[in-house]
């Protein structure tokens, strides 16, 4: 399935912003995008498996809280990371 990275995670595919991914949860699509792009997941989960607070995940544009959440090979993911700083 396609998955759209927002600009803070692409230094983990190689500045390349929409990737695939295969899973039939999220949690098993994060680990698939793990494999292929080491350490990305951790930017995204958390030590507790939770999602991180400035990320926000969307499944067919709608918003996704559980990794335990089924997709379809179909489904299109995207990621969105929130802005922080001062």
């Amino acid at each position: 399935m396609k998955v759209t990275l927002p600009t803070p995670l692409i230094e983990y595919t190689g500045g390349v912003r929409e990737v695939t991914g295969v899973g039939q949860t999220l949690d098993a699509l994060l680990h698939d995008l793990d494999r292929q792009h080491p350490g990305i997941r951790f930017r995204m989960i958390d030590e507790q498996e939770s999602v991180r607070a400035h990320i926000k995940l969307f499944v067919n544009a709608e918003l996704e809280r559980s990794l335990a959440a089924r997709l379809k090979p179909r489904d299109e993911v995207l990621i969105v990371a929130a802005l922080s700083g001062g």
